[in-house]
């Protein structure tokens, strides 16, 4: 079985090739424009920008997340890719100096288009923003971020570590899932 996903993320075509790959379903790249509202709802950005994808290969999907910090209203939410380009890491973790409450979490939504139907799947990572950048692993806010229940960022741990528990992770193996159960 193949899936087509729509990314220019390296670092997200990698995990959900590991993932997926694990049951069976090859993932194969497509590098196009996809149209991205700004709303404060991921799972409605997602839901659109699938919907204007026309006429490109069957099944399809797009990956979208967001980082949450509860300290700062739920910001940066789904504008996370633009604040990690203009304030980057320094600059978020700068937001958050005498802070104590750094929990947070990161959502990630998939949304697969199969024979012209929507199917979104969403998974949740809670944990904290770290006091400082640690680890080379990853992308994005993981030197940041730790999960819940470690005391280590994503960007610490090895591929494998992050996606038995990542937010991304979640949403993959409830998309793998329904794959296997819904083939044609």
């Amino acid at each position: 079985m193949r899936v087509f996903f729509i990314t220019k993320n390296r670092g997200k075509l990698i995990e959900a090739k590991f993932i997926l790959g694990k049951y069976g379903i090859e993932v194969i790249p497509l590098n196009i424009e996809k149209l991205e509202i700004q709303h404060e709802d991921i799972e409605i950005i997602a839901i659109y920008s699938i919907k204007s994808i026309k006429g490109e290969k069957d099944p399809i999907f797009i990956e979208d997340d967001a980082l949450y910090i509860n300290a700062l209203s739920g910001f940066p939410g789904p504008y996370a890719s633009y604040v990690y380009k203009t304030l980057g890491l320094n600059g978020v973790l700068k937001l958050l100096e005498g802070v104590k409450d750094r929990s947070a979490h990161f959502k990630s939504v998939v949304a697969l288009k199969k024979e012209d139907m929507i199917h979104v799947f969403t998974g949740v990572v809670k944990g904290r923003i770290s006091e400082d950048i640690r680890g080379k692993q990853g992308f994005g806010f993981d030197p940041i971020f730790i999960p819940e229940g470690y005391n280590i960022t994503f960007a610490e741990m090895g591929l494998e570590e992050k996606c038995n528990i990542s937010h991304r992770a979640k949403a993959l193996k409830k998309l793998a899932t329904w794959l296997k159960n819904h083939k044609s």
